[in-house]
């Protein structure tokens, strides 16, 4: 994982076991011109966001350290933060679960990316202004 971008750009954190399903995220959110910050479980994500604040996190829900219990977590830990949440495994239920945690969008996978795209356009349109890089001391 590297630092948070200190140029005034979004900071999107993204969270993704799977290589493969990182790699095409990467690339395609990349076009939208924002700083990714990549992170493989959920634990990387929780301390990276202890130690920044990324603008949005876009994360996979079934992963190492996953579940609703590391959607709680790092709700707490990032409450401003908005989240979008993807998952292969989900059903109803699940997408009731997230989104009263808090979730800002929530996908089934396969994700389409030009859904995906809007969701974050939208959501960093209607975000409330915020540092992108804030260094939280432990």
């Amino acid at each position: 994982m590297g630092s948070p971008a200190t140029d005034g750009r979004v900071v999107l954190l993204l969270v993704e076991d799977d290589t493969d399903m990182r790699s095409l995220l990467y690339d395609e959110l990349s076009e939208m011109g924002h700083r990714i910050v990549e992170a493989t479980n959920a634990d990387q994500a929780l301390r990276y966001v202890v130690d920044h604040t990324p603008t949005l996190v876009l994360s996979d829900l079934r992963m190492p350290a996953g579940g609703m219990g590391y959607v709680s977590r790092l709700r707490k830990s990032a409450p401003e933060v908005p989240i979008i949440l993807m998952t292969a495994f989900g059903d109803a239920q699940t997408k009731a679960d997230a989104l009263a945690l808090g979730v800002a969008a929530y996908f089934d996978k396969p994700v389409r990316i030009t859904e995906l795209k809007s969701a974050i356009r939208d959501i960093l349109k209607n975000r409330k202004p915020m540092p992108t890089d804030r260094h939280r001391s432990t």
